[in-house]
């Protein structure tokens, strides 16, 4: 048995949904679903549940990285100055991009939107986590790899448009793959339900569903992040 944490990141603690399911190579079933808050923080919640569990894939939904172009860009750029790359390759990564010729949804841009203080506060909770469990957490490339504690990135958004067309305002569809029930989801917040959805992107990983960097892309990939979903062509 293999567990996936989902972690649907945040500035706030209590903005931040948490779920823990359970994989056993077909099928995921939710265990917990909760927030954090100011007085139990998420980095305290996730952390006992990677201890009680093993192995544990972590599954958020935050950038992990920048664009390489703008760190390469901003480094010797002076006040006043003009910007070359075009602002595409500035402020988009190569799985922004991917998604978006894929399925249609392009994520916030880490490199130019708010989103760029979720991803420090995503970076910062793997951080704590690392120090909290005195474990390494890699990026994890391939479902073999993981051992001990592994983390990916994910985006609710095209793992709900790569998996099902029903209005996420029912409950039923989540519940179905998840091994839950309409009644216990219906009244979750948005925070806890895309850390459902995590859970669901987590899955997908592991079962090799989810799509690959290409080739030529993998060392980029491996700079700026990338977005684990399910090719949409894949079958339930």
């Amino acid at each position: 048995m293999t567990y996936i944490i989902g972690i649907d990141c945040a500035t706030s603690p209590r903005k931040t949904g948490l779920a823990l399911a359970a994989w056993n190579a077909h099928e995921l079933q939710l265990v917990d679903l909760t927030r954090g808050s100011r007085r139990r923080l998420p980095v305290a919640i996730v952390a006992e549940w990677a201890q009680a569990h093993a192995p544990v894939l972590l599954a958020l939904d935050a950038p992990l990285g920048w664009p390489a172009a703008l760190g390469v860009t901003l480094a010797g750029h002076r006040a006043g100055e003009g910007l070359e790359p075009a602002a595409d390759r500035l402020f988009r990564r190569r799985t922004d991009e991917w998604i978006r010729t894929r399925l249609g949804k392009r994520p916030l841009e880490v490199g130019a939107d708010l989103i760029a203080r979720t991803a420090h506060a995503a970076l910062a909770l793997l951080e704590g986590l690392r120090e909290r469990l005195g474990d390494p957490i890699p990026l994890l490339w391939e479902p073999a790899t993981l051992e001990r504690l592994g983390a990916i990135e994910v985006y609710p958004a095209a793992t709900r448009k790569a998996c099902w067309p029903e209005d996420l305002t029912d409950p039923e569809p989540l519940a179905r793959w998840t091994g839950s029930t309409p009644s216990r989801l219906a009244a979750v917040s948005a925070d806890e339900r895309d850390a459902v959805i995590c859970t669901i992107a987590g899955g997908d990983f592991l079962a090799g569903r989810a799509e690959h960097p290409p080739a030529a892309d993998r060392e980029t990939a491996e700079k700026e992040g990338w977005i684990w979903v399910r090719s949409p062509s894949e079958s339930p």
